[in-house]
């Protein structure tokens, strides 16, 4: 009797653990990451080196797919990012920012440093 309980409240609890969406907080700060890395990954090859740039794209690619994945609607993430790249348009590259945003993404999901390598090495942005 116990194991089928066990049985049923894993079959229950685990999928909602698994599919669980982020906080409100923590949906905000990748938001913004997301639209850091968009906005540097735009910036003129001879203005920046390659390899940040990749980097950027590749993050962005990354988290952008983790936050629809999260439950973020495409469209509000999409408005949310052009207030960001517009804000941040013409500024330049701040690499501490990149760094934070780096710090905290790779803190917050699990192998992202990993699959944003993996974006990177891919060729394919």
């Amino acid at each position: 009797m116990i194991k089928r309980i066990i049985l049923i409240l894993s079959i229950v609890i685990f999928p909602l653990a698994t599919f669980a969406e982020i906080s409100k907080d923590d949906e905000d700060k990748l938001t913004n990451c997301t639209g850091i890395y968009y906005a540097y990954s735009m910036i003129p090859q001879g203005q920046l080196e390659l390899d940040k740039i990749v980097h950027s794209v590749a993050a962005k690619k990354f988290l952008n797919s983790y936050l629809i994945d999260k439950g973020v609607g495409e469209e509000k993430l999409n408005k949310e990012l052009l207030k960001i790249v517009d804000d941040l348009y013409g500024k330049p590259y701040d690499e501490d920012s990149v760094k934070k945003c780096d710090e905290f993404v790779y803190k917050k999901i699990p192998n992202s440093k990993d699959e944003v390598l993996k974006i990177v090495n891919s060729g394919i942005y």
